[in-house]
């Protein structure tokens, strides 16, 4: 029974003192009014009569806008009018076209188009919940409602990265042209392949000469060289629980992701080979290298549904996977946070086995509250205690750093909003001295 019955009931009841029977009045008032909420919700149409399907978009970059659109057929021989309540996860962001209070009138055989537009706040998969229809009756006295009919039609939304840093991969595939030519021009260097042979010059390296060529052409033939390609690069994200911590707006995670896009595009483009690994306590995500129009496209579908988990990260089983995956000599790129506890008792240990085989780079977050606390004078004592903490925590993040030389891993440590174009820097810098 709606509102509007509850009103006809009043209205009747102010009648009540003109009858001449107070209590047939009551009766006769009643019964009729419940009379015509029965016939009201008999000619309502039963909500299992409808079908509902959905069609629209499956995928959404974060902070971009989709459109699903839910269509309700109405195959009975009567009007259909209606509220409909098209619930999403509160984190898809759903803003409906037409609200769920307006009552919505499709006519017998008809169809009702409901788009709703998603702006998800959160990456990942970001699933319906419920579809709710309340069919009321032409006086709109009584209603049907029943659960799970219609049936709510499935469908998931994915929420990829967000991919902020990709502004800056034009100005770094232009340094790697760049790269690429002088290396080119400049002929033997370090980690560089064979190209062809021609006559010395004044000025080559002597180291460059190739005498049995020369001994059988009678003249002085040096080799040149060309950069390698193919190279192998590894990410390796860890999505233990220093990686839910939020550096301004978003977690430590999403700011990795970011920098590994950017970074993956960039070596692609280099031709190198990319390899991911995201792992805590077990493996979560892994894509294989593969041909550069497809890498990067995988590469967001693998991160996108990624979340942080709250146990300690198993630095040994990182370790054993990159080495069980990575025979040969490659560019490891761990995303991970400088704290002297989970990297002193977790990755320390395992390191040596580590850098013996491939090169080692750590890629962390600056985190704001230390530089916020360390930053002033403090003027009272509780603020003088806060200080101290950030201090020693600093003090540990360079033991950490130093540690980690001390093994040849390279460190980058930089805000979050500069983490990605520093560590493609040094992606460049490594490959500009030929030493990936």
């Amino acid at each position: 029974m709606t509102w509007r019955a509850a009103v006809l009931l009043a209205v009747g009841a102010l009648t009540l003192p003109f009858w001449p029977s107070p209590f047939a009045g009551v009766l006769l008032m009643t019964g009729g009014v419940l009379l015509l909420v029965a016939v009201d919700r008999l000619l309502a149409v039963p909500p299992a009569e409808l079908t509902a399907q959905r069609e629209g978009e499956r995928v959404v970059r974060l902070g971009g806008t989709a459109t699903v659109t839910l269509r309700i057929d109405n195959p009975s021989p009567r009007t259909l009018r209606a509220q409909v309540r098209d619930a999403w996860v509160p984190s898809a962001g759903a803003r409906p076209d037409i609200p769920p209070h307006r009552i919505v009138t499709v006519p017998a055989g008809g169809t009702l188009l409901l788009p709703s537009r998603l702006t998800p706040t959160r990456r990942g998969d970001r699933a319906v919940a419920a579809l709710t229809v309340r069919s009321f009756g032409p006086l709109r006295l009584a209603f049907r409602q029943r659960a799970g009919r219609p049936a709510t039609p499935p469908w998931t939304l994915r929420v990829l990265p967000r991919f902020d840093s990709r502004r800056h991969l034009p100005e770094k595939l232009a340094r790697l042209r760049v790269i690429d030519g002088t290396q080119v021009s400049r002929g033997r260097g370090q980690g560089t392949e064979f190209d062809t042979l021609r006559e010395y010059v004044v000025g080559d390296d002597v180291r460059s000469i190739d005498w049995r060529a020369s001994a059988r052409q009678a003249d002085v033939l040096v080799r040149t060289w060309r950069p390698e390609r193919d190279r192998r690069l590894v990410c390796v994200l860890d999505t233990g629980r220093t990686s839910a911590i939020r550096v301004g707006d978003e977690p430590r995670l999403d700011t990795a992701i970011d920098a590994a896009l950017l970074l993956t595009a960039l070596a692609a483009r280099a031709g190198d080979r990319v390899d991911l690994l995201a792992a805590d306590t077990a493996v979560r995500a892994t894509v294989a290298g593969t041909g550069r129009p497809a890498l990067l496209p995988r590469l967001v579908h693998a991160l996108a549904p990624l979340q942080p988990a709250l146990v300690e990260t198993d630095f040994e089983l990182i370790a054993g996977e990159v080495l069980r995956r990575q025979r040969q000599r490659s560019l490891v790129v761990l995303f991970t946070a400088l704290e002297a506890g989970a990297l002193g008792e977790g990755l320390l240990p395992v390191l040596p086995r580590l850098a013996a085989r491939h090169r080692v780079l750590i890629a962390a977050t600056h985190d704001p509250v230390l530089s916020a606390l360390t930053a002033g004078t403090p003027t009272r004592p509780k603020d003088a205690y806060a200080a101290a903490a950030g201090w020693r925590a600093l003090a540990e993040r360079d033991r950490v750093r130093s540690a980690l030389a001390r093994h040849g891993v390279t460190v980058v440590d930089a805000p979050a909003g500069a983490l990605a174009t520093t560590l493609a820097d040094t992606y460049l810098r490594l490959k500009a001295l030929g030493q990936l």
